[in-house]
């Protein structure tokens, strides 16, 4: 080292040996263009931030300033950066040196100490001393929630879904749970709850266009029940459910109604099945004749046959009460019943309902019908209604719906009718006046 450079150094820890401190504000001036220490000030009280008019001991508090030996006092003193507003370096008697931030908050006076200089790099204490003096500066504001870290969709439907699908029926459960492992599982299995995004739920919908359109409208309700109780279990942001929204795909509906020339079909093929399968043919009449769903016929128990109706403890809409008219009376005494079930229609085993689809789908095909679905059976019940006058009211309790809506769908069937009586009057106007019918 010159023998400048040497004297410079000797002239530097003269000057920091003969101030003292003087008295000044919680918050120092953060001026940067002092890199030294001013020789004006006196160490008074070093625990309070010099202001810009009495300037402290100041320096640019760096690594290698904190491995400098700097001298000592009978009481410590401070030394504030140049850089940083509120950082400093305490010097004790006992030559340590302490990094420490001062700072202000809600009206008290706060001195945090960050750790020894030889323990914790500068460069690391001025950082955690950044980051103080911004939580003090926006304390009182709002802050985004933070959502803790989150299980994997996966983990959280195996250890959830029970307790979601308490409330489902078993049905629903059933048909909820195939919609998951089959439709959402393979795209958000692996994601973490809290974070899916709309823009996730956006590419899956994109990614379902075309043949899958329907998987995806049956699906996204039961995604949107999981995050909505992962909310109520504080896995989520409250209202952040991201296929809050979501359209679906828009579809024609698929509505089937049966001609006379099909129900004559229909009917030539139950009279060739009766005689080897009386338990499928009997259901099928009872659909006919009735405009039940198939679940509320398959699952029929003798207890609920209770002439002229079928008080049913439960259905898709609750408890449904199902008319008989003579025609699914009479089916219903043709049938035998089985000792040791209540079902009316039960398996070999006696301990679940018949499996009827497989039967149907070989049926349906011998009458000509492959297009023919189970459910179509219930639109023509209500198909035939319409033709015959039958209000739009009436047909709804008739099939146990809980909305005129639901009904409503059917009106538009009236229209023919309504065709054919002014066709009728007409016809009867003209030749009233003399033209051709």
């Amino acid at each position: 080292m010159g023998k400048n450079a040497v004297k410079s150094v000797r002239e530097m820890l003269d000057v920091l040996g003969s101030g003292y401190a003087a008295e000044g504000h919680l918050v120092p001036a953060n001026d940067r263009n002092s890199a030294t220490f001013d020789p004006s000030f006196d160490i008074c009280d070093g625990h309070m931030v010099p202001t810009r008019r009495k300037p402290g001991r100041r320096a640019l508090l760096d690594g290698n300033f904190a491995r400098r030996t700097l001298p000592l006092r009978e009481t410590e003193y401070c030394i504030w950066d140049t850089e940083l507003a509120g950082f400093g370096l305490r010097v004790r008697p006992t030559g340590k040196y302490y990094w420490f931030v001062r700072l202000r908050h809600r009206g008290k006076h706060r001195r945090i100490t960050l750790g020894r200089s030889d323990e914790i790099a500068a460069d690391l204490a001025r950082a955690q001393a950044r980051r103080l003096l911004a939580e003090v500066a926006l304390d009182g504001l709002p802050k985004r929630a933070v959502v803790k870290a989150t299980p994997i969709m996966s983990d959280f439907v195996d250890t959830y879904w029970d307790d979601l699908s308490r409330v489902w029926k078993a049905s629903t459960t059933k048909r909820n749970w195939n919609a998951w492992k089959t439709v959402i599982a393979p795209t958000f299995g692996t994601m973490r709850v809290a974070d899916i995004l709309p823009a996730d739920i956006h590419r899956w919908r994109d990614g379902c266009a075309g043949r899958r359109e329907g998987l995806f409208n049956r699906a996204l309700p039961v995604l949107a029940s999981l995050l909505n109780y992962a909310e109520a279990l504080r896995l989520r942001r409250r209202g952040s459910n991201p296929c809050r929204g979501m359209p679906r795909y828009k579809r024609e509906p698929k509505e089937r109604y049966l001609t006379p020339a099909e129900y004559r079909r229909i009917g030539a093929a139950l009279r060739e099945q009766e005689a080897a399968y009386p338990a499928q043919v009997a259901i099928v009449r009872l659909l006919l004749f009735t405009g039940a769903r198939v679940g509320e016929i398959l699952d029929l128990r003798w207890e609920w046959v209770q002439p002229p109706r079928l008080l049913l403890p439960d259905s898709k809409t609750g408890a449904k009460t199902i008319w008989l008219n003579s025609q699914a009376l009479e089916v219903l005494e043709g049938i035998a019943r089985h000792e040791e079930t209540s079902l009316v229609f039960p398996n070999r085993a006696g301990t679940k309902p018949l499996n009827f689809g497989n039967w149907w789908l070989p049926f349906r095909a011998r009458c000509a019908l492959p297009d023919v679905r189970v459910h179509d059976l219930r639109h023509s019940f209500a198909s035939t209604a319409i033709m015959d006058n039958v209000p739009l009211a009436t047909i709804g309790r008739l099939l146990g719906h809980v909305l005129p809506e639901t009904t409503a769908k059917y009106a538009h069937l009236s229209d023919d009718v309504i065709g054919d009586a002014v066709d009728r009057i007409a016809g009867s106007l003209a030749q009233a006046i003399g033209l051709r019918p």
